[in-house]
C-alpha cells in the first residue's frame, strides 16, 4: 500500500465519523467493507442536516430516494484504532438522474489518506423504481458540494 499526501480542503465539506471496535477485522485493520458504510454514514449525516432523509421510513424529500448505482475504492494506509476518522466527499458532477461523488477517507486532522473513491447515486420514482430527475431544490443544495 502506497502512502498518500491529503490534498487541502477546497471543495465539498468533511463529516467526521466514529471508528468502532466492531468495525475492525481480525488483524485489528478497519474492514474493507466499513469503508462504504462510513461513506454511507457520512453522506446520510450531510444530507439529513439539509433536511433529506427518512423519518418513519419515508423520505422527508424526494430526492431522499435513491441508491448506490457504482462503487469503487482505493485502500493506501490501513485504519488501525478506533475513534473519529474523516470522510471528505463531493460531488464530481450533478446529472440529470445521477451524483458522481468523489471522496477520501483520512485521519481527522486530513493528514493520512487512508482510502479514497468514487461512489455513483441514481435518484429513483418508489412507484416505478426507475430513474427520474433530481429536483431543483436538491441542485440547490448540493451546490456547496460541486468541485470547480
Amino acid at each position: 500500500m502506497s502512502s498518500t499526501t491529503a490534498l487541502p480542503l477546497t471543495y465539498g465539506d468533511v463529516i467526521h465519523t466514529p471508528v468502532h471496535f466492531d468495525d475492525l477485522d481480525a488483524m485489528g485493520v478497519l474492514h474493507n467493507s466499513r469503508y462504504a458504510v462510513l461513506v454511507e454514514r457520512a453522506v446520510g449525516k450531510w444530507w439529513a442536516a439539509r433536511g433529506v432523509t427518512f423519518t418513519g421510513g419515508r423520505p422527508t424529500s424526494p430526492d431522499a430516494f435513491n441508491v448506490v448505482r457504482e462503487y469503487g475504492i482505493t485502500f493506501h494506509v490501513p485504519v488501525t484504532t478506533i475513534g473519529d476518522i474523516a470522510v471528505h466527499f463531493w460531488l464530481e458532477k450533478l446529472g440529470t438522474t445521477s451524483a458522481d461523488y468523489r471522496f477520501r477517507v483520512t485521519s481527522p486532522d486530513g493528514a493520512v489518506v487512508h482510502a479514497d473513491g468514487r461512489r455513483v447515486n441514481v435518484r429513483l420514482d418508489p412507484a416505478t423504481m426507475r430513474p427520474v430527475p433530481w429536483t431543483d431544490h436538491a441542485r440547490g443544495i448540493a451546490q456547496p458540494l460541486l468541485k470547480p
